[in-house]
């Protein structure tokens, strides 16, 4: 059946704010911060989850709306068995510990991506958090676990096929009900895209939503990340223009 079209206040329109409404976050370079410092890179991604709930508090502080977290790729299995079971097992103590109080705090956590293939109890507790904080609307997490953009798209064009064979029209579906296909439907594209550890490369991650984003790349591993980035993050986006293929007001 026909899904409903994305509201207006979802699309850009007018001179955009100073400040983003959305982030979105590659956290990368917990393994060469282990490495780095002669530590299992299970150590690594322990410290990244710590920077995980400094950037989480920070974004609020700083009026941010929407932060969007890639955690674990659709790639990622390809990793030891071992490092893949202590992402998981990372995923359930982040949730586990800091729900009770981001449910409180008025945080409205998602998790975008593929559920089938995780862990039962990892898919419980998933559905859990969703479920407990789905009427917050103070600030929303969204966490992408087991996730690929492609792989995402795929997906959409696969459940849009399925209602076309079901009687709609293609002229039914327009970009705005396509994106009612994906995951982070529902959520206003992010403005600005952060990727840490020095990499120039958006890795599979938003391909469709981060379109007319801003990127940022820092040359700081993932576990360093605090609040002072954040905020030299919005700084810098503060400067650029942001005109989404339209002409500058005043150019030649």
């Amino acid at each position: 059946m026909v899904r409903a079209a994305v509201p207006s206040d979802l699309v850009p329109a007018g001179p955009q704010p100073a400040a983003p409404r959305h982030v979105a976050i590659i956290m990368d370079g917990n393994g060469r911060w282990a490495t780095s410092r002669s530590l299992p890179r299970t150590a690594g991604h322990e410290r990244g989850v710590e920077a995980l709930r400094r950037t989480v508090e920070a974004a609020g502080d700083l009026g941010i709306e929407y932060l969007t977290v890639f955690s674990f790729s659709t790639e990622n299995w390809r990793r030891p068995a071992s490092e893949v079971n202590m992402l998981f097992g990372l995923l359930k103590a982040y949730v586990q510990r800091d729900l009770a109080r981001l449910k409180n705090e008025g945080v409205r956590i998602r998790v975008i991506g593929v559920r089938d293939g995780l862990p039962p109890d990892v898919a419980e507790l998933v559905q859990k958090s969703e479920a407990e904080t789905r009427e917050n609307h103070k600030f929303n997490l969204t966490i992408a676990f087991n996730y690929g953009a492609r792989d995402e798209i795929l997906r959409a064009a696969q459940a849009y096929a399925r209602d076309v064979k079901a009687g709609v029209r293609d002229e039914q579906i327009t970009e705005a009900g396509f994106q009612e296909y994906l995951d982070t439907h529902g959520i206003p594209d992010p403005d600005l895209l952060i990727r840490t550890s020095g990499e120039f490369r958006i890795s599979n991650f938003l391909l469709w939503q981060a379109a007319y984003s801003e990127l940022l790349f820092f040359d700081v591993l993932w576990p360093d990340f605090g609040k002072a980035h954040l905020e030299e993050a919005l700084r810098r986006y503060a400067e650029r223009e942001r005109r989404y293929g339209a002409v500058a007001p005043g150019a030649g």
